[in-house]
């Protein structure tokens, strides 16, 4: 089943992939901007969005989806730029299939295994009850008990989609993103590291992607290098313009 995505402009083809309870429409500022100078594809991925609901939920089925994408849209080559889960799909996909592969952004996130990050969230989504909230502020306080920032619960309330009966449902697949939510907490793993250029973009101010986790990425993207940004978390969102034109400063550099 194909991935639901949206495209954007015109030029090489760049692929962009949203974190763990996202969606491509966190991402529709970044992608217009990209697109003066690309052919954007931004993708919901699987149990995401809008894209197909699986039981199946794995950094390696998700790394398949991306190569089913470009097969399926004639890509034969790409720029692959991934944020945090999406971050661990993207090095799944080039790792597994470099020469589909031209370039390489990672955006906060490590190669390496991680422990749970989100069992507020998941404890916040496991225990509101949408059948009971008839608006997006009653959703809103519920899920305040567990998540006190506002701007977490305004990125989760994005997936909120309402019933006919004007009940709320989650666009996400939720009940497997939680069952299988360890999947995406490994490691990615390759024999064979990918030789092409990748960039690293690191937040100074959360624990994502730490000094220590150089060795483990010069390992496997040989061809490396980390930029910091003083944000948090959600670098693209809250630094927008730097990271724009750094993104494209990489992209277009000849290497």
């Amino acid at each position: 089943m194909q991935l639901h995505f949206q495209a954007y402009g015109s030029g090489f083809p760049l692929i962009i992939l949203h974190g763990l309870f996202g969606m491509l429409d966190n991402w529709h500022t970044v992608s217009r901007s990209l697109g003066a100078d690309f052919r954007v594809f931004a993708l919901d991925q699987r149990n995401h969005g809008r894209s197909h609901h699986s039981e199946t939920f794995t950094l390696e089925a998700m790394a398949e989806d991306v190569v089913d994408f470009m097969d399926q849209e004639g890509i034969a080559s790409a720029f692959l730029l991934g944020h945090s889960m999406g971050g661990k799909t993207a090095m799944q996909a080039a790792l597994s299939q470099p020469d589909r592969v031209q370039k390489l952004i990672v955006v906060d996130i490590a190669p390496r295994s991680y422990a749970s990050q989100h069992y507020g969230i998941l404890e916040a989504l496991t225990s509101i009850d949408l059948s009971q909230m008839r608006s997006r502020e009653d959703v809103n306080s519920g899920l305040s008990r567990w998540i006190p920032r506002l701007d977490v619960r305004q990125f989760l309330m994005k997936n909120l989609a309402r019933r006919d009966d004007g009940t709320y449902q989650w666009k996400m697949n939720f009940s497997v993103i939680q069952s299988n939510y360890r999947e995406v907490l490994k490691e990615v793993v390759c024999d064979k590291p990918f030789q092409k250029p990748s960039l690293f973009i690191r937040s100074i101010k959360s624990s994502y992607l730490l000094e220590s986790d150089r060795p483990s990425i010069l390992r496997l993207f040989p061809n490396s290098s980390i930029a910091d940004f003083e944000t948090g978390h959600w670098i693209h969102a809250e630094a927008p313009d730097l990271f724009i034109s750094t993104v494209k400063d990489f992209l277009q550099r000849s290497d």
